[in-house]
């Protein structure tokens, strides 16, 4: 296991994962990386842990560069234990090091590891002398833990960013410019679909804190490291923080018997007329966290479930409640259904949209049993007059 150069004396040391497939309920098909940084100078610098399990990779990688005993500073940019996991190994190896994190990191780290792991406190603003490097640090809370912060490096134009402009994806390849953009792209907005959509105030305030270095070089926790596509990934975040979606819709169903199956494409058929790019998703078959990446880029959200005793089906319940969670804003839904006697699926469903902060397009559809030619007709229409208004 060899430790790469990102720029002079700075290592990336992380951890490939390449088995994991789920990630806390996130669907992570490619893999992730664990990132960590090894800075050479006087003091010599970790920046963040990789998880328990990949601790061994991560140390044969810093000894191709030195003895992990002779580390002086570990940066701890976020608590979480994919990033803080290897930090009681670390301490045990290199047992006079100090380990820097914020205010909310502190409090964090005692509360998940008990032991006297030797914490400074640092804040927006405050810097560490390494030798030749500096390491400067700024808050960025909820981005997308109250503990999380960003390193940067002022003489290399560094920026040590934590799980902003992360992805999960395991590839032998670390920079942008060695992997297909639109592989990157799709997992960056999956990432932030899933985890970072409910913290857009604080990312644009990170995004303003952030824009006042001068960056050549993002490296994330996660993925890819960015070093040509900079501005490209930054101009992302910046729409995603505000909410933008492009004129596409998702259609969500689950169906029992083919009814809502049908109704679902008819609603397809409609918005695809008026040249209107639609995703459709059978809960049975998509993972949430995958429909929400098709939500992240969809202005418009249908959804569409029969009733079972006296509600919606327990997947798209599922879906609404993760949905709703995630605090998307700007988007307008339509709700569908079919049933046998009861009916109250649809109205179920709307209120968890209006819940999620959905205005919907208009009042839902229910069909009693199998839906006729006139019926799916209806459909269409509503789903072409849907189209029309994006």
């Amino acid at each position: 296991m060899k430790a790469l150069e990102v720029k002079p004396n700075i290592y990336w040391v992380g951890g490939i994962d390449w088995d994991i497939r789920s990630f806390h309920g996130y669907v992570t098909q490619r893999g992730t990386t664990y990132n960590a940084y090894l800075i050479m100078d006087e003091k010599v610098t970790l920046i963040d842990t990789v998880k328990s399990y990949m601790v061994p990779e991560m140390l044969e990688r810093i000894r191709d560069i030195i003895d992990p005993s002779k580390i002086d500073y570990i940066i701890s940019n976020h608590v979480e234990m994919d990033h803080s996991g290897g930090l009681p190994a670390m301490k045990e190896i290199a047992s006079n090091a100090e380990v820097f994190t914020s205010v909310q990191g502190e409090k964090g780290l005692k509360k998940h590891y008990k032991d006297e792991l030797n914490l400074h406190v640092v804040k927006t603003g405050d810097t560490l002398e390494l030798g030749k490097h500096t390491l400067h640090f700024v808050q960025v809370p909820m981005v997308h833990w109250p503990d999380s912060m960003v390193s940067y490096c002022p003489e290399t134009k560094l920026l040590f960013s934590n799980d902003a402009f992360g992805q999960h994806i395991a590839s032998a390849e670390r920079f942008d410019d060695q992997l297909e953009w639109g592989i990157i792209h799709e997992e960056a907005a999956k990432y932030y679909a899933n985890i970072v959509t409910p913290f857009g105030d604080q990312v644009k305030k990170a995004l303003e804190a952030v824009g006042k270095l001068e960056i050549e070089m993002i490296c994330p926790s996660h993925g890819i490291i960015w070093r040509t596509g900079i501005a490209d990934i930054i101009d992302e975040y910046k729409k995603w923080s505000n909410y933008e979606s492009d004129k596409r819709a998702v259609i969500v169903y689950d169906s029992m018997w083919g009814s809502t199956k049908q109704i679902a494409y008819a609603l397809y058929e409609g918005l695809e007329s008026v040249g209107i790019p639609v995703s459709i998703r059978d809960l049975k078959s998509s993972h949430i966290s995958d429909i929400i990446t098709d939500v992240h880029f969809s202005k418009a959200v249908l959804v569409g479930s029969p009733t079972l005793n006296r509600g919606m089906l327990p997947t798209m319940a599922a879906f609404l409640n993760y949905f709703k969670g995630l605090k998307f804003r700007n988007r307008i839904g339509y709700a569908f259904g079919s049933y046998g006697w009861s009916g109250e699926s649809v109205e179920d469903m709307e209120k968890e949209m209006e819940a999620a902060g959905v205005e919907l397009f208009e009042s839902g559809e229910k069909i009693q049993y199998r839906p006729g030619e006139e019926d799916l007709l209806k459909f269409k229409e509503t789903g072409k007059k849907m189209g029309e208004s994006l």
